[in-house]
């Protein structure tokens, strides 16, 4: 989308995403994605954070409900969006002006972690995660959706359609 600021932070969710419902039914994740610069200071021979930025941000429809399902808090994501600038009055009658990302693509960093994606299914617009309440992915034999039958290991075709 032209002419909108786009960003990218990297950070810690400072708690689990809070899942709620527009009155039209869309879905809606909000969180806050707390980030930090970490520096080595070489006089005092040892590292050192820098003032930590807390970016408010939410996640729409089936991505809100995926980030729901899959991040909690502590957890180091990846997120990128578009940077929103709100205005409202406070019950005092004052302005306030806020800084909020919605967020277009998040994921956990694998930096200090692992991860194991599963593909959300879907049924009749209902999601599905094979039974699990908690979205991981079953433990063995479950069926890859992104594997390929036909095609031996790095020939073309192996890579999701995307």
């Amino acid at each position: 989308m032209s002419g909108e600021t786009t960003i990218t932070i990297i950070g810690n969710l400072t708690a689990d995403p809070d899942m709620h419902y527009t009155q039209t039914g869309a879905a809606v994740a909000s969180f806050t994605v707390a980030s930090s610069a970490r520096t080595y200071n070489k006089q005092v021979e040892q590292w050192q954070d820098g003032e930590v930025l807390f970016m408010r941000c939410s996640a729409w429809r089936d991505l809100g409900e995926h980030v729901a399902e899959s991040l909690t808090r502590g957890t180091r994501v990846i997120a990128s969006g578009r940077l929103r600038q709100r205005t409202f009055d406070t019950s005092d009658g004052d302005k306030r002006t806020v800084m909020e990302m919605t967020v277009d693509e998040i994921g956990p960093s694998l930096r200090f972690a692992t991860a194991r994606p599963v593909k959300a299914a879907r049924d009749n617009g209902q999601h599905t995660n094979n039974g699990n309440s908690n979205g991981a992915a079953p433990r063995g034999g479950f069926d890859d959706p992104w594997a390929s039958q036909s095609a031996p290991a790095g020939a073309p075709g192996d890579e999701p359609p995307f």
